[in-house]
Order: C-alpha cells, then structure tokens, then sequence
C-alpha cells in the first residue's frame, strides 16, 4: 500500500509540475503538450487514489 501511496504522490507532483510548465510556456504547442500531460497525469492519479480506496475496503481499513 505503502508504494501504491508513494507513486500516487509522485503522479499528482508530476501533473502539478506540467501545469505550471503549461502556464510558464509561451510557444502554443508546447502548451498543449503540457496541458495533455497534465490531464493525463491528473486522470492516472485518480485512478491510483481509486485502486487504493477498493483495496482499503477490501482489507476493511480505512
């Protein structure tokens, strides 16, 4: 759980990171670029925080 955890953090870090790229970039394309790392990284992250929550349940802890 504990590496379920860790990587759940380093995904929303990441998504946070490409946002702020995103909003720092001046070329177009590299904003989208950054835009859809985001979305993407922030989409994973979600399904991780998802997959520790049914693994919680299962395991009866909260």
């Amino acid at each position: 759980m504990q590496d379920m955890m860790a990587r759940l953090e380093k995904l929303r870090t990441d998504a946070a990171e490409c946002a702020l790229i995103r909003d720092l970039a001046t070329d177009v394309r590299k904003r989208e670029l950054f835009t859809r790392l985001a979305e993407r990284l922030t989409a994973m992250a979600a399904e991780v925080e998802q997959a520790v929550a049914a693994a919680r349940k299962e395991s009866g802890a909260s």
